[in-house]
């Protein structure tokens, strides 16, 4: 079956004047690939969230609100890894993948670095301004060079291990701080050599930095590969490789990419919503303490959110080989099935062990719905993949961390006026966002398949 789509690809390609492709790389240097990757999006996620761990040293430090600390945490990050995902996006279509990633690594971590070096509000926020631009490479890259390192029947796995980065990064995060904050209140400076004493919490910027060194180098090992299933050159050869067909290819595919952005966006709502809140509401239902909540928290987010995303890959492949055209898409619905019930529960249960054990039933579901990156790919051309990925976490990310944290907490003080109400809003959050994802999926199964069918 691949063997006859590889064919198809060549015949293609070689009649629009193009050379004929080579055969695919070796799985196991392809698997080597995922891994580099997987390295660097974990790294990611720690440099991104180590900041949310720091709030209490960092304002006294600097002298700053928790509204000025919200904007460093949220603001200065997102809007330039949104907003530049998009031009980042178009170099990748265009010129060589890894060396874009190798830059932005080194860019993140230099910024990351360079928020223990700040010395005032405004260093600290255009430093973390700069760790925004250097992740905004990575993952429309990735999710591009993944597609030409595996053949469709075996591209929900790969990205699914590459997608493990974002529970691994997060619950790594979430267990360091539980120890970050003890550390940092047990020695408030550090004698640095060469430097002098140091805050400790300006220390934790530099040593989280430190591995992406290692990281860049190793993503210096890694092959830029061959660019398969272009349509711009197939369909018409003479015309301009900036082909301004994107926006037609968008308008084209508008059923299929509206049920999987609208779908994915209210994954992600309620997702980045629980993230962010779940310590807190432990705490403030069950009398724990954040950072032992984190802890637990930060446990069940690696290990179900590995385990779930790797089920979810290798359910979608199998289900794809078996001719099921929108196969991505059903996985997709099936962890919110699967998974919302237990995660709304959750928020009910009458003690803190139920509730972490509906947590841990709860998540390696949810965390299935990873496969919708690869839903974008297979019916994507490769000249458009990346700004497709890059588009496709812009409207994600913009809905579900724009707003799903916000929305539970206007819920709070608005609806319930009680802070010790935030279950209820978990809960409700979750029990309508989950059924109106659910139902977009459905609704797009016909019009997904109907694309991959074109493609």
């Amino acid at each position: 079956m691949a063997t006859e789509r590889a064919s198809g690809d060549a015949t293609r390609q070689a009649s629009a004047g193009e050379r004929e492709p080579p055969p695919w790389p070796r799985p196991a240097y392809s698997w080597y690939v995922v891994a580099i990757l997987l390295f660097a999006y974990t790294l990611s996620f720690v440099d991104r969230m180590i900041l949310s761990l720091l709030v209490a040293p960092i304002r006294a430090a600097l002298d700053i609100s928790d509204t000025q600390v919200s904007l460093l945490i949220g603001l200065a990050f997102a809007l330039f890894y949104t907003l530049l995902g998009l031009p980042l996006a178009w170099i990748a279509d265009r010129y060589n993948r890894r060396n874009l990633i190798v830059a932005g690594i080194a860019v993140w971590s230099v910024m990351t670095a360079g928020c223990g070096f700040a010395g005032s509000y405004a260093s600290l926020f255009a430093a973390r301004m700069g760790v925004g631009v250097g992740e905004a490479t990575l993952s429309p890259a990735a999710y591009s060079m993944l597609s030409d390192y595996f053949p469709r029947d075996r591209l929900a796995r790969a990205m699914a291990v590459y997608s493990i980065g974002v529970p691994l990064g997060s619950g790594v995060a979430m267990i360091l701080g539980s120890f970050v904050v003890q550390a940092v209140l047990a020695a408030p400076t550090v004698d640095v050599p060469f430097y002098g004493p140091m805050d400790a919490w300006r220390l934790i910027f530099v040593w989280v930095a430190a591995p992406g060194i290692l990281v860049a180098l190793l993503m210096l090992t890694v092959r830029e590969p061959f660019r398969r299933g272009r349509a711009a050159a197939a369909v018409m050869p003479d015309a301009p490789a900036d082909a301004p067909g994107l926006v037609a290819h968008i308008g084209g595919q508008r059923a299929a990419l509206g049920a999987l952005f609208g779908g994915m966006s209210l994954i992600g709502l309620v997702m980045y919503g629980a993230i962010a809140w779940i310590p807190t509401f432990f705490a403030r239902s069950y009398g724990m303490e954040v950072a032992q909540a984190g802890l637990w928290f930060g446990v069940i987010m690696a290990v179900g959110g590995a385990v779930g995303l790797i089920a979810g890959g290798a359910l979608a492949d199998r289900l794809f080989v078996k001719g099921v055209g929108d196969a991505h898409l059903r996985v997709m619905r099936l962890s919110i099935l699967l998974g919302g019930p237990p995660l709304a529960a959750m928020a009910l249960m009458p003690d803190p062990a139920l509730a972490f054990a509906m947590l841990g039933l709860a998540f390696p579901c949810l965390t299935m719905h990873g496969v919708g990156g690869v839903a974008l790919q297979l019916i994507t051309p490769n000249e458009y993949r990346a700004r497709m990925t890059a588009l496709y976490f812009f409207v994600v990310n913009l809905v579900g961390l724009g707003f799903g944290p916000m929305l539970m907490a206007l819920l709070t003080d608005n609806l319930f006026q009680d802070e010790s109400a935030l279950r209820y809003s978990i809960a409700v959050v979750a029990a309508v966002a989950f059924p109106l994802a659910a139902i977009i999926l459905t609704w797009g199964f016909k019009g997904y398949a109907r694309e991959l069918a074109r493609s």
